[in-house]
């Protein structure tokens, strides 16, 4: 077991109280979990105070107390750390703790708005097809090579981070991709962690419920690209208006890719439809199974980090080619006899559902319908509920308005304010059907051959969050027991 003087050289403690030449067996953020000899950090988080539960944690067994605030009364056996900030503290101690796993590893990370799953899955799916043992930190799930573990967070808090990453150091992971969420960077559970690398795919409106404004949200998004070290690399997309922001005072060597000017990485869209894309990058022809735009963006955003990273370009497209997205990102399903195309996509924002809703009005004939089923959920942005509702009603022949998840909020108190911003015109295109399974029947009875059907915002989720309690819900098993009831 490491000793705790050992420990906070990683750190600059504000104080000290008690001895730190003692051994450290674990650390914790949740107090219910504490064990003899651990340390125990309490955090100020957005709804509970670490704080309130020191005298819990030392009553566990916890031996050593971070805290932002000394408690008034000291106790003997305890040794007390007083930091500026324990969200901080928290990734640079486990990171200490756990022996610098990501120093053993080259570890990229994705942030932007959309594209952060794809991206960070198809580089895990690339590096394992090239050869190497690989780790993956996702919104849809974590791996440590081939073992396959549910996420429940897009970036896991600070020490399950550092745990994860020595997981994978110990499996011989020498490559790991992790999705990094502006909740994640704000707050400081990547801290600790040395990146080879990072990308940007692009910045839109979502999280505003939680940055307040969007100025905001850009900053926090910049910051992982500001604390890069020297020696490591930052590829942005120069197609977006905040690509080159990202840049401005990171140490890290600066690399852009783009479909439309010059850049380091620069592609060219061929040919696009419901089968996939044919591109040119970097003056070679490849084909790719995955369909869009935003997934040209994807692709290239791969093979730039691929090549940053010292792999053979010729290797990354050929492998690459073969390659399908995440789960639930633009996931296709064909009814019996090819007669009606199911489409999943996680897009829960504006911006990211006018890219999928463009990229199939782009890729459809005159003669197909295209139905949309679409939600918001609840405890979040409320601001986009309305642009969410216009966007689906504009770029669609029929929109159906049901339940996301609504978790504490009545579903049809966030329907209403969907419905707030549509015209009169948009209104004639809308059912309303509150029951997310019966709004995805609905639009599949609706369909004609060779019609559409997008089913959009949970994408790979396999559950519905209603007052507090998550039940199991996946649209894609939906929509397939709907096209079989179709064939009958």
């Amino acid at each position: 077991m490491p000793l705790l003087k050992n420990i906070l050289s990683a750190i600059e403690p504000l104080k000290v109280v008690g001895s730190d030449n003692v051994e450290v067996s674990a650390l914790f953020i949740d107090s219910r979990k504490v064990s003899a000899g651990s340390m125990f950090i309490a955090i100020s988080g957005t709804a509970i105070d670490g704080h309130a539960f020191i005298d819990k944690a030392i009553a566990s067994g916890a031996t050593v107390i971070v805290c932002e605030q000394l408690p008034e009364e000291q106790l003997p056996g305890v040794t007390y750390v007083q930091v500026k900030s324990s969200n901080k503290a928290a990734g640079f101690l486990a990171a200490a703790f756990y022996g610098n796993p990501s120093s053993k590893m080259k570890v990229v990370g994705v942030t932007g708005t959309n594209g952060k799953t794809t991206t960070t899955t198809l580089l895990f799916n690339l590096f394992k097809g090239l050869g190497y043992k690989c780790g993956l930190i996702s919104t849809v799930q974590n791996r440590i090579d081939d073992v396959i573990e549910v996420s429940t967070h897009t970036t896991p808090d600070a020490i399950s981070v550092q745990t994860l990453l020595t997981r994978m150091q110990a499996a011989g992971c020498s490559h790991v991709f992790m999705e990094v969420s502006s909740h994640a960077i704000h707050q400081h559970r990547i801290a600790g962690i040395e990146f080879a690398g990072a990308a940007f795919t692009n910045i839109t409106h979502d999280h505003l419920d939680y940055h307040k404004n969007f100025d905001e949200y850009i900053r926090v998004k910049k910051q992982l690209f500001d604390e890069l070290p020297a020696g490591s690399f930052a590829l942005t997309n120069a197609d977006d208006k905040r690509g080159m922001v990202m840049l401005q005072n990171t140490k890290a060597e600066k690399y852009t890719y783009s479909l439309r000017m010059p850049a380091n990485f620069k592609g060219k869209v061929l040919e696009n439809n419901l089968t996939g894309l044919v591109m040119h990058i970097d003056n070679h022809e490849a084909y790719f199974r995955m369909i869009g735009t935003f997934n040209a963006y994807n692709l290239l955003a791969v093979y730039g980090i691929a090549t940053l990273m010292g792999e053979d370009k010729m290797q990354v497209l050929a492998t690459l080619s073969n390659l399908h997205g995440a789960a639930g990102r633009f996931e296709t399903f064909m009814s019996e006899n090819d007669k009606v195309l199911g489409i999943v996509d996680y897009a829960h924002t504006p911006d990211a559902l006018i890219n999928v809703l463009a990229t199939i009005n782009q890729l459809r004939t005159g003669g197909q319908q295209l139905i949309t089923v679409i939600g918001c959920g609840g405890d979040r942005d409320r601001a986009k509920r309305p642009i969410m509702a216009e966007v689906a009603c504009e770029h669609s022949d029929k929109a159906i308005l049901t339940a996301d998840n609504p978790r504490s909020e009545d579903p049809e108190v966030i329907l209403n304010e969907m419905e707030s911003g549509l015209t009169m015109s948009h209104k004639r295109k809308v059912l309303r059907i509150t029951d997310r399974k019966e709004a995805i029947k609905t639009a599949c009875a609706l369909a004609q051959p060779n019609d559409i059907v997008l089913i959009a915002g949970k994408g790979h989720e396999t559950y519905q969050e209603i007052k507090g309690v998550k039940y199991p819900f996946d649209d894609r098993e939906i929509l397939v027991e709907a096209f079989k009831t179709l064939n009958k």
